[in-house]
């Protein structure tokens, strides 16, 4: 196993954490920091890293996917990622909001500077999650959640474990297996078919 893991979200504390976001200094900036990492499965390097180039087109519209870059990731993960709707419309409120000068700039910016760190966004993870009093979560929970929850559903759509491990843009299927939260409720019912 990977040690001791970051906690998955429930749906409510997940609803909780973007409440909590939306009365915060930066709602816009927040919000979307938060949905790259539950909705899209990034991790705190590619959130600080992400351009508005990744997830436009030539014309500075929003695309269905992010095309996230390898300059963004851990080595050479990069990748096509679907983007949800509702990381596509926070990410519409914040382009509105912070009009982008370049397309080529960084999503995430702080009041002080036009990028950001990965170390500031795993802070941010931290007040956040300590505000709400969730322990246990990190700014990793998002991504367990993300890859949990794509492995629970992608076979109603089809898919198979591998077409997660795309998604979590892992090398081994192995590891994305450690990601996936077991849900003992789940397991207790196939036994019962």
């Amino acid at each position: 196993m990977l040690g001791k893991q970051a906690k998955i979200l429930s749906p409510a504390q997940i609803k909780a954490v973007i409440r909590y976001l939306e009365c915060s200094r930066w709602p816009e900036r927040n919000i979307v920091i938060f949905l790259l990492s539950v909705r899209a499965g990034l991790r705190a390097k590619e959130i600080a890293s992400i351009t508005w180039d990744m997830v436009t087109d030539a014309e500075g519209n929003l695309r269905d996917c992010i095309a996230l870059a390898d300059s963004a990731t851990k080595g050479t993960s990069g990748g096509i990622i679907p983007m949800a709707n509702e990381l596509q419309n926070a990410l519409r409120a914040l382009q509105i909001s912070s009009n982008p000068s370049s397309f080529e700039n960084r999503i995430i910016r702080t009041s002080r500077s036009k990028q950001t760190s990965s170390q500031v966004i795993i802070n941010m993870f931290r007040q956040w999650y300590s505000g709400l009093g969730l322990a246990g979560c990190s700014s990793h929970s998002g991504r367990r959640t993300f890859i949990t929850r794509a492995a629970k559903n992608i076979g109603r759509f089809g898919g198979s474990l591998r077409d997660v491990q795309a998604l979590a843009r892992h090398r081994s299927l192995a590891m994305t297996q450690r990601y996936i939260e077991i849900d003992t409720e789940a397991m207790r019912k196939v036994v019962d078919v």
